[in-house]
């Protein structure tokens, strides 16, 4: 992987240490927030609360993502998990519309695994699938939203997401961040650009280029 070329001062000195310091504050004031979700996540979804799953972060690093489960463990008369689409419960849905399902991840951005502003995180598996172009997103810490998140969210296709990381990554700016954080709440007050209800599917990223390299 290329050597990230730092674009200034805010992305050298400012942004991790602010980054740190907004995720403090944020578990200070939202502590009762957390412990009303985890309680009903608890009776309404079961154990555990936090669903944890490897993600790359920075250079390629692996690290452990936190968030609150969404789907119950469901499963057929054979002992086997059912489809997502049947595990999703009603309230399950308006955590991932409202984004609250991702609140722990705050706790990746106080570890430094993640920052307030970047490329999503994705799954491990797709990393063997992604051009040279397409991997500088990983030249920075993962985000808990983003440039791609502001401008179409889950309605974006892979190739659009990927370039939106690329050009977020070339030029790092504190107010380029604002205006990601602005937006993102409004995003997330209108629950725009998101589907969770089953009427939108997407392929799988390393489905998706594994075709796209066989035709």
């Amino acid at each position: 992987m290329e050597q990230h070329k730092i674009y200034g001062p805010y992305e050298r000195h400012f942004k991790r240490p602010l980054d740190f310091v907004c995720g403090i504050v944020t578990v200070v004031l939202f502590c009762w927030l957390y412990a009303i979700i985890a309680i009903l996540v608890k009776i309404k979804l079961g154990s555990p609360i936090i669903f944890t799953q490897d993600r790359p972060g920075k250079n390629e690093k692996v690290f452990r993502l936190y968030k609150f489960r969404t789907m119950t463990d469901e499963k057929d008369e054979n002992g086997v998990l059912l489809p997502d689409n049947a595990r999703i419960t009603k309230f399950g849905k308006f955590l991932r519309s409202t984004s609250i399902d991702e609140l722990p991840e705050i706790f990746n951005i106080i570890k430094g695994d993640m920052s307030v502003i970047g490329p999503r995180p994705l799954l491990v598996e797709y990393l063997p699938y992604y051009t040279t172009e397409e991997r500088q997103r990983h030249n920075v810490r993962p985000g808990l939203t983003g440039l791609a998140q502001v401008s179409g969210r889950n309605l974006l296709s892979w190739d659009e997401r990927f370039k939106l990381d690329c050009i977020y990554v070339e030029r790092i700016t504190f107010l380029g961040d604002i205006r990601i954080i602005i937006d993102t709440v409004k995003k997330v007050l209108c629950r725009s650009d998101i589907t969770v209800d089953g009427n939108y599917t997407m392929k799988n990223f390393d489905e998706e280029r594994k075709e796209v390299w066989k035709s």
